[in-house]
Parts: structure tokens; C-alpha cells; sequence
């Protein structure tokens, strides 16, 4: 619990900054270079922070970094109110993403943790994949609440109360967290581990794979609104976007309630050609109505992919390195975030949402490309786990 309120303001951020700078700057362009600035600055730290915590604990690491991160968020909206130059919107906004943590990567590394069998081998792998299928559902209630729970309070109290109940959450449920020494990871010292995780192939080709697919849901954000929008009711784009979480949030549930008797690379697989076919019909769909649907059955595969890269991640990673490599998918998918709703935003002015839905095909067609072409790189990691 204390983990799902510390990780709520992921899905605040973005979009309580963007209509905090729009209200006092009155540019959405600002707003967005604002918004962006705090996810990649939060992209490119996420591995660091995670080095750290496998070096010197989470509680070590978590607790400074979260009084920095609030400091951040209270100054950018204190700049802000004051109309102070753009530039220091930028400054503070930087800082805010470099001082955010991956906590969910640091909840999944507990569970790892948890379930193993007290030294370097994992655990049931069984319960594990539960765990961590209950923590991609938990992911999908985040994603689906916290930015319209986050316009409702910027619209209805005020444009400063959505960043600052974003701030709160951050900050108790990390402290919290923090105090949760029961759970926490010992330290792994092993002398002869250097490098990063990245470095490892099977590591490397996940975090190419979450890249791209990030890229789609950067750019299905974007381009929903706009299609949205086209039809005559902007309002509606909460509800299509909704949907789409929805439907991953449904196959979480049913992903981690099976007993799965095929390999890990093997869902995989599987489920990023899932993904591919489950975009087809949005590239057709042509009113509202017919969306929510196809961007539903779109939903659908992206819960049990990441379930299964994560626990790919777990077995591949030494344990002195775990929340680190875990971090990588994280900064993966928030780079891939990025350049989607950057892209996303240039070819629907140009193009029309309609067609700009073919960019996030084109990255869905990427990942599992990307995915089925170095598969073998996962095989000898899959090849050594228990079937469950």
C-alpha cells in the first residue's frame, strides 16, 4: 500500500504541470517543453538512482532523494505563481525528474526478494509472477485515475492543487515506504559484479522493446486527444485513454491468475505479435464509439508483456543489481514516452490523428521485431527456470 500511494503521482505529473504552466503562461508549448524536461530528466536518473539503492539500500537512497523532489515541485510552483523567467521553470523541473525514483522498480525488487529462497537463486517463481502481475494491475489503476483525478482538481479547486496533492502522495508514501525495513533488500556486495546491467544482451533487447512500446503510449495519449477532439468532444478523451489501460488492467488480472506451463521468452513473443494485431483495427476506427472498443482490445497485451519483462529482468540480473536493471525499463519507457508524444503532436497537426495512429503501429511493428529477432539472446536465461 504504502508502495501504490508513493508511485500514484506518476501518472499526476504530467499532466498537473502541463495545466499549471498553461494557467499561469498561457502557452501549451512551454507547458509542454516543461513536462517533458521532468520525464527525461526523470529517464536518465532512474538507472543512477537505482545503482545507488543496490550500493547502499533503499531507505539510504529513497529518503533524501524524495525531501529533494518535493523541494523541487514546491519551487517550480512557487516560480511559477511568481511569473519568474521560463528558464527557471525549466531548472526546477529538471531537478524534480532527477530527484524521482523507479519506486515500483524497488516494490518489485521486495517481492524478489520475498520470494526467494534466501541466497542468489530465485525463488517461486510461481508467487512471483503473481506478485508481480498484481503490480502491473496496480500500475494500470494508477495510469487510469491519477491524471483525471488530477483535472478534476486543477479545474475545479484551483491549477495548483493537483501538483500539490501529487507532491503530498509522493512524499508519505515513500517516507512510509522507506520505514518498511522488514521487507527491504539487504545490500549484495559481490566484488567481481562491475558495469551495469544494461550491458547484459537480454537486458539490452528488453530495453530496446520498452523503448518502442513506450513510444506507443506516448504517442496514443497525444494523438487520442486530438481524435477526440475531432469529433466534436474533446471530453471524451479521459474515456478513450481509459480505456485503453482498461483493457491491459483486465488481461493483468487474468495473465497473473493462470498457471503458465510455457517459457518466459516464449510469452514474450507472443504477446508482442498480440500487441501488433490488437492496433490493427484503431487505424480504422472512425468514430468514438467504435475507439473505445479498438483501443480496449489494443490494451489487451500490454500488461502480460511487461509482467513477463520484468520477471525476464529478475532472472537475468544478478541480485546485487536488481533494482538497477529494473530502473533501465523505466528510463526505457519514459524515453520512449517522450519521443512518441513529441511525435505524436507533430504528424497530427500535419497528418491528422487518424493518421497519426500509423506512428504508434509503426513502433508497436518495431517492438516486436526488435523482440523476435534476439530472442535467442533470452533463451539460456529461460531455459534454467522453473516451469510454472
Amino acid at each position: 500500500m504504502a508502495g501504490f500511494v508513493g508511485r500514484i503521482p506518476i501518472s499526476m505529473l504530467g499532466i498537473g504541470i502541463t495545466l499549471l504552466v498553461h494557467s499561469i503562461t498561457g502557452s501549451f508549448a512551454t507547458a509542454g517543453a516543461v513536462s517533458a524536461i521532468v520525464s527525461l530528466a526523470y529517464a536518465v536518473a532512474a538507472p543512477l538512482s537505482g545503482r545507488l539503492v543496490d550500493r547502499f539500500g533503499q531507505a539510504r537512497v529513497l529518503v533524501p532523494f524524495v525531501f529533494v523532489h518535493g523541494i523541487a515541485l514546491s519551487g517550480l510552483m512557487l516560480l511559477a505563481h511568481a511569473h519568474a523567467p521560463v528558464w527557471t521553470l525549466y531548472a526546477s523541473g529538471a531537478l524534480a525528474g532527477l530527484s524521482a525514483t523507479s519506486l515500483g522498480s524497488m516494490v518489485r525488487a521486495r517481492w524478489s526478494h520475498l520470494l526467494s529462497n534466501g541466497d542468489d537463486t530465485r525463488g517461486d517463481s510461481g508467487k512471483l509472477h503473481a506478485a508481480f502481475s498484481f503490480e502491473s494491475v496496480a500500475d494500470e489503476v494508477i495510469f487510469v485515475t491519477g491524471p483525471a483525478f488530477t483535472a478534476v482538481l486543477a479545474t475545479s479547486v484551483n491549477a495548483y492543487s493537483g501538483l500539490i496533492v501529487a507532491a503530498v502522495l509522493t512524499v508519505v508514501g515513500t517516507l512510509a515506504f522507506s520505514l518498511l525495513k522488514s521487507t527491504e533488500p539487504p545490500v549484495v556486495r559481490h566484488r567481481e559484479q562491475r558495469g551495469t546491467p544494461i550491458a547484459i544482451p537480454g537486458v539490452a533487447l528488453l530495453s530496446a522493446v520498452m523503448l518502442a512500446m513506450g513510444a506507443v503510449f506516448g504517442s496514443v495519449d497525444i494523438v487520442t486527444v486530438a481524435f477526440a477532439e475531432e469529433h466534436g468532444n474533446k471530453a471524451a478523451a479521459g474515456f478513450l485513454l481509459a480505456c485503453f489501460s482498461g483493457g491491459s488492467m483486465v488481461s493483468g488480472l487474468w495473465y497473473g491468475a493462470r498457471v503458465w506451463k510455457i517459457t518466459l521468452r516464449t510469452r514474450l513473443v507472443r504477446g508482442l505479435v498480440v500487441f501488433v494485431a490488437g492496433l490493427t483495427p484503431v487505424l480504422l476506427m472512425g468514430n468514438l464509439g467504435a475507439m473505445a472498443v479498438a483501443l480496449f482490445f489494443a490494451g489487451l497485451a500490454i500488461s502480460p508483456t511487461l509482467i513477463t519483462t520484468f520477471s525476464l529482468i529478475e532472472r537475468m540480473v544478478p541480485a546485487a543489481q536488481l533494482t538497477e536493471g529494473m530502473a533501465w525499463l523505466s528510463t526505457s519507457i519514459g524515453f520512449g514516452v517522450a519521443v512518441g508524444a513529441w511525435a505524436g503532436g507533430h504528424l497530427t497537426d500535419s497528418y491528422g490523428p487518424s493518421n497519426a495512429y500509423g506512428f504508434a503501429y509503426v513502433c508497436a511493428l518495431l517492438a516486436m521485431v526488435v523482440g523476435v529477432a534476439g530472442s535467442s539472446w533470452l533463451r539460456t536465461t529461460v531455459a534454467s527456470e522453473t516451469r510454472s
